[in-house]
């Protein structure tokens, strides 16, 4: 609790990499997250709510149960988990990340990578302490890269497209029209409805006009 109530990022996010719980609550029942909010360290809130284990995403690194093959190539869980853990969910920065990488700029990584995060998404919401953020994180990161992939096979600019397509302004007030509706797109295909984090959004957008 003490490094993220001193709001120190990297000390944060060294502890956290060590093993330390972001579920542990001191004396008055708050987590470190609440304590930090509470003294406003808000990047730390931030770099806390965004961690996510290595150990958890390399767990579909090896073949499980009946499975010939893992999940996710060995190869990919580096550049997989850099994205996971960015605290800067733009939609084009996640793209740019996408694009940078040759190991991810291909279908059939995209592929499975999306599956992966989909999987998480649904652990993330099935076990005993629900973790809403973090499973539409995983899911809002999937729907990113299935319209990856489909700009991968269709358009002939690529990924430069898509970041084209996402940046492009409405002509009479530069408003990002296919941006806006990739987000919202991304919200209405969560598949957890009963979700607190998904009815608040919902609450939020649907009064708001494009």
């Amino acid at each position: 609790i003490f490094p993220a109530n001193s709001g120190n990022k990297e000390i944060t996010w060294m502890m956290l990499e060590a093993g330390a719980e972001t579920d542990v609550v001191n004396s008055v029942g708050r987590t470190a997250a609440q304590m930090a909010a509470f003294v406003g360290q808000h990047d730390c809130v931030t770099v806390i709510n965004n961690f996510f284990p290595r150990e958890r995403l390399d767990y579909y690194t090896k073949p499980q149960g009946l499975d010939k093959e893992p999940k996710l190539p060995v190869k990919l869980a580096g550049p997989l988990h850099k994205i996971i853990t960015t605290t800067n969910m733009h939609p084009v920065k996640i793209v740019l990340m996408v694009k940078e990488n040759p190991l991810l700029a291909e279908v059939e990584a995209l592929q499975k990578c999306y599956r992966v995060l989909d999987l998480i998404c649904e652990k993330c919401m099935k076990q005993k302490d629900m973790n809403e953020v973090l499973a539409m994180k995983m899911h809002y990161i999937s729907c990113i890269f299935q319209k990856c992939i489909t700009f991968l096979k269709e358009r002939e600019d690529k990924l430069d497209g898509f970041i084209k397509s996402l940046l492009k302004g409405r002509d009479k007030d530069g408003f990002p029209v296919y941006q806006e509706k990739l987000i919202r797109e991304s919200i209405r295909k969560f598949p957890y409805c009963e979700a607190t984090l998904l009815q608040q959004l919902v609450r939020s957008i649907a009064p708001v006009e494009i």
